[in-house]
């Protein structure tokens, strides 16, 4: 198989290391470790105002996209005003993360969104968010702040066939979810591949006119779940063989 470049969208937070105390582009060794378990090499992708303003010189230079996990979207992003439950935000984070995903999403290029990259995913399709579940009727999804662990498994309901499916399975999941926010509106193109059981929450979306654009609400890079990112890097692995020159 052609090996394929992913970019992983980074992280970007005060981080210390060594006597270095200062804002980090980061990216969890968690989701690299399952793009190179999947066959894929994980490039990071950091912020970049030329890169929000052209995103195909990021796009260019890879076969697969992934979007993950982090802190909220600034609502502007999706006409909504700020409400006293949003949290921490990263502008520049969500201006780059935006364009490529609407720059993926036009040009067929493999996309994951995990947490809160399926958001980004939804927002960038022209969909909203709720700011925070609880307040909007549903259950709390984030029952121990600050940490993936046991209190965080529960039930989602995945429809057989989906790019969902072939990552988590299909019928009745456990996965481990971590947020406060979640998907509204569904952005154009959008359906619900899975959902939370019993608040019935979206927990999976994907774009069917596309060759493979998904986001879980889920977090798949955590060893305990044992899903595998194969799909995903294998449509990338076909658009990188379908660039090569003959």
């Amino acid at each position: 198989m052609t090996t394929p470049v992913i970019g992983v969208c980074a992280a970007f937070e005060p981080a210390r290391w060594g006597f270095w105390d200062q804002q980090a582009a980061i990216l969890p060794d968690t989701y690299l470790a399952k793009v190179r378990a999947a066959g894929g090499l994980p490039v990071g992708l950091v912020p970049d105002p030329r890169a929000v303003a052209r995103p195909g010189l990021v796009l260019d230079r890879v076969d697969g996209l992934l979007l993950i996990g982090g802190v909220d979207l600034e609502p502007e992003t999706y006409g909504a005003p700020k409400s006293a439950r949003t949290e921490a935000t990263v502008p520049r984070r969500d201006a780059f993360e935006l364009s490529l995903a609407r720059a993926a999403l036009a040009r067929n290029l493999p996309v994951l969104g995990i947490c809160r990259g399926m958001q980004i995913l939804n927002v960038a399709a022209g969909g909203t968010l709720h700011q925070h579940l609880t307040d909007s009727g549903f259950a709390e999804h984030r029952p121990s702040p600050g940490r993936l662990d046991s209190a965080t498994f529960h039930e989602v309901d995945v429809v057989p066939g989906s790019h969902a499916a072939s990552l988590s399975g299909s019928g009745v999941q456990i996965v481990n979810s971590h947020h406060h926010q979640g998907v509204d509106e569904l952005g154009e193109g959008a359906v619900v591949t899975a959902w939370s059981l019993p608040d019935r929450l979206a927990e999976a979306i994907e774009f069917p006119s596309r060759q493979y654009a998904l986001g879980v609400q889920w977090h798949p890079e955590v060893d305990h779940l044992h899903h595998a990112l194969t799909v995903f890097v294998a449509v990338a692995a076909r658009t990188a063989k379908e660039e090569q020159p003959a």
